[in-house]
């Protein structure tokens, strides 16, 4: 007699793909500085790939000490902070600076070469980058900033505002994860805040803006988070926040006379 065939293996349930970790986790972050002045007391953000989020506080608000745990300058008393799923810390500090490009508010902080491409060429030669793979990242980078025809000038030589664009494309020669711009519109004249504003529109990458600009925080950044008094205080969508005129003067906020943000 011959055997009842074998029931025919029931299809395995479809699986869908894992959905990738967010750019930028930061859980119950606290911290307090060697003197015990107390700099954060609790702070929790979640930063999707691809958002652009505006940093809003007044001075002394702990966004400073906030940055420096995104790239393990600072590590956390409490809490933790992860970058795309690694965590921050002290086995992962290399990768994690790769990973969160952090553009100073004064651009002369990190350009120290003798050229402009030996400023954008540092970062990737010292993850071991060479040869034409190098020359081709230094270019792409400095494509992206609108800035490849000065890749051979001094950056001493350069206007503020093409340094700024040069230091932004020294941190892009890394390919980050997220951009953190500390104050990226100071000092700059108008035409040169439009012309980066521009620019940052254009690039394809999760970005996190600390700046006093609240005008430039409503022209770059959909969302905007307050930081005040070590913790966040409001997030929302930015012409919400800028809108709600108890909320900004509650936190030392204020908008430029004459500007009101759109309805």
């Amino acid at each position: 007699m011959n055997a009842p065939p074998s029931p025919s293996p029931s299809p395995s349930p479809s699986r869908s793909p894992s959905p990738s970790p967010p750019s930028l986790a930061v859980r119950s972050l606290a911290y307090a500085y060697p003197d015990g002045t107390q700099a954060l007391y609790g702070v929790d953000l979640t930063i999707a790939r691809g958002e652009r989020v505006a940093l809003l506080g007044p001075n002394g608000a702990g966004k400073t000490t906030l940055v420096m745990h995104l790239n393990g300058i600072l590590t956390a008393g409490h809490g933790s902070v992860s970058v795309a799923g690694l965590p921050v810390r002290p086995d992962t500090v290399k990768e994690i600076r790769r990973r969160v490009g952090l553009v100073f508010q004064d651009p002369d902080d990190q350009l120290f070469m003798p050229t402009v491409r030996d400023d954008v060429a540092f970062g990737p030669a010292n993850m071991g980058l060479r040869g034409e793979a190098l020359d081709h990242r230094v270019k792409h980078a400095l494509d992206r900033v609108g800035m490849l025809d000065v890749i051979d000038r001094a950056p001493h030589h350069l206007s503020f505002g093409q340094r700024r664009r040069v230091a932004v494309a020294t941190v892009l020669a890394m390919e980050p994860e997220i951009l953190v711009l500390d104050e990226p519109s100071s000092n700059l004249d108008p035409f040169s805040r439009r012309e980066l504003g521009e620019i940052l529109r254009g690039l394809d990458i999760t970005l996190l803006m600390v700046t006093h600009d609240l005008p430039y925080a409503l022209e770059l950044c959909e969302r905007s988070l307050i930081l005040s008094g070590g913790v966040i205080a409001a997030d929302g969508p930015t012409r919400g926040v800028l809108a709600d005129a108890e909320l900004l003067a509650a936190h030392r906020l204020e908008l430029p006379y004459g500007f009101a943000p759109p309805t």
